[in-house]
């Protein structure tokens, strides 16, 4: 207990945030919560929330685009898609578009041009012959975003389901990386998952579960092309409709590890990171 504890200065109590997504059954942003309806847990001890607010820190979001041989049929509802999504985004955020088809290649920089971006978009062809580098992308990519020091960095990945990952990196090398970043990481895939038991497979899939689950982002399993548009959509409304959370934490000197964000009313999905990012 604090009991005998001597009385610390409030100083010492660090405020931290934590970004927040709160969805209903149909997965639709719900607005209107407060510092009342959250509960932060740091390694199971409960913080003491501070506020809760509609986060307005432009997003900076890196998306990468499987490019490869398996992509050919679904290129034009990705092109779709990501139209869409950068346009609904418009104002709200600094996007880059990248692919990972062949090896990982940067199409557009940084930037909150639509058009330059929708350019870009336009430029995605499926590369004949060409296996998947996701992993060895997801590394470039964390590290990238990790130097710009964003405040709210996302990693977004449009993946193709085949069973033609070629990248020779060990998923808890990966999984570090985009958890240093601090980014988010949704994965979108199209397809029904490969049955593939390669080691580069199993890489992937190991990466693609822990990292989006650990930094709070989601896993979407799009079995037809056609739904890509709408998931894609749903996205850009749940990150722009976002919480930020602040609560205290005492100063200790190692760190919590887990952190765990849930809210009070029933029936809602909280996606928000479960480890704190290893800065």
């Amino acid at each position: 207990s604090d009991a005998q504890a001597p009385q610390r200065p409030t100083s010492e109590r660090r405020n931290r945030e934590v970004y927040v997504s709160v969805l209903d059954g149909k997965g639709n942003p719900v607005e209107g919560l407060t510092a009342a309806d959250f509960t932060v847990r740091e390694d199971n001890v409960v913080r003491e929330v501070l506020a809760a607010s509609p986060a307005t820190e432009p997003l900076t979001i890196a998306v990468t685009v499987d490019d490869s041989q398996a992509a050919n049929s679904a290129i034009q509802f990705i092109r779709d898609g990501l139209k869409r999504f950068v346009t609904k985004l418009q104002g709200k955020a600094q996007i880059a578009l990248s692919t990972y088809g062949e090896r990982p290649t940067p199409l557009v920089e940084y930037t909150d041009n639509v058009a330059q971006l929708q350019k870009g978009i336009e430029r995605l062809f499926s590369k004949s012959g060409a296996g998947c580098y996701l992993l060895e992308a997801l590394l470039e990519l964390s590290n990238g975003i990790g130097k710009r020091e964003a405040k709210r960095p996302v990693i977004v990945v449009v993946a193709v389901e085949s069973d033609n990952e070629f990248s020779n990196l060990y998923h808890t090398k990966v999984v570090d990386a985009v958890r240093r970043s601090g980014a988010t990481l949704h994965v979108l895939s199209i397809g029904s998952p490969a049955p593939s038991m390669t080691d580069e497979m199993r890489n992937r899939n190991i990466v693609i579960a822990d990292a989006t689950s650990q930094t709070g982002g989601r896993r979407d399993q799009i079995l037809a092309e056609s739904g890509l548009a709408d998931r894609l959509s749903q996205l850009a409304d749940e990150m722009t409709h976002q919480y930020v959370v602040s609560y205290s934490r005492p100063e200790t000197l190692i760190p919590p590890e887990k952190i765990d964000v849930s809210v009070t009313k029933p029936g809602l999905t909280v996606r928000a990171p479960k480890r704190l990012p290893a800065r």
